[in-house]
């Protein structure tokens, strides 16, 4: 009987061990909404909020984190049991997202490395489409020690320069979304060389962090060291002041809880 119980003690504590060496190198990604109006931020991994003007929200992802992503849901209605719908980004019409987000989103991508055995990368897309600007930013001076000292930002509202053929409701259709094809969709013979379009160099002289198509050169992927930790600003600001500056919305509209 003492060696049953014994034997039961020792897995807790391995498991709790376990489960905090998991949360030591989990990197911590805040979301902040600086938008005037509320957004819905969807994340794999993660689950999706609300969050209004000022608010924020943290999720702590696990070291080794392959493909995942975050984006901004607008106009969305949920009832109480989180079932509902989104003008933009909308993900099986559920308030926390267990798929991605319907198009145009502007997406934030991002790997994460394990700590001491290689790097997180990541970018902002424009795959999709766009519908709210956003940055993707490391944080507590971590930026000194990324690839170019900083990460991707696209602070311009697209939509309110979006070229009428594009227009969408909510936001700025990319070029493949809107009209398909294999010369926008990089499919086909233009599978392996496809060259930018005039639609990808619309979107990438806005915002030339963002990747514009899907062979857009690899000078849109930013790499920070394992066990960075990051800040994803919806509507950041457009004055040079980085997103990654612990300022501004947080103490305006306090954190929900963390995923």
């Amino acid at each position: 009987m003492e060696s049953s119980i014994s034997r039961r003690r020792v897995i807790a504590l391995v498991s709790l061990l376990l489960l905090l060496a998991a949360a030591v190198d989990a990197a911590t990604i805040t979301m902040v909404n600086r938008c005037s109006y509320t957004v819905w931020p969807g994340a794999l991994p993660g689950g999706g909020v609300r969050l209004d003007p000022g608010q924020s929200w943290s999720i702590n992802v696990a070291a080794g984190t392959p493909a995942a992503r975050i984006w901004p849901r607008t106009g969305c209605s949920f009832d109480g049991s989180g079932r509902g719908r989104c003008v933009t980004g909308d993900c099986a019409g559920a308030l926390s997202c267990a798929v991605s987000g319907e198009p145009p989103t502007t997406l934030a991508e991002y790997t994460l490395g394990r700590p001491g055995a290689g790097d997180d990368f990541l970018d902002l897309s424009l795959i999709d489409g766009f519908n709210v600007p956003m940055s993707f930013q490391p944080t507590n001076g971590g930026g000194a020690r990324c690839s170019k000292g900083r990460g991707p930002s696209c602070a311009v509202d697209i939509t309110a320069r979006c070229l009428p053929e594009l227009r969408v409701p909510g936001g700025c259709a990319s070029a493949c979304g809107k009209f398909g094809g294999d010369t926008y969709c990089c499919r086909g013979q233009f599978e392996h060389v496809c060259p930018p379009t005039s639609y990808s160099m619309f979107f990438k002289g806005l915002c030339p962090d963002a990747y514009s198509y899907a062979k857009d050169d690899q000078t849109s992927t930013f790499t920070c060291p394992a066990g960075t930790n990051y800040r994803v600003e919806f509507c950041p600001p457009t004055n040079g002041v980085t997103a990654g500056d612990d300022d501004g919305a947080r103490g305006r509209g306090g954190e929900i809880a963390s995923a």
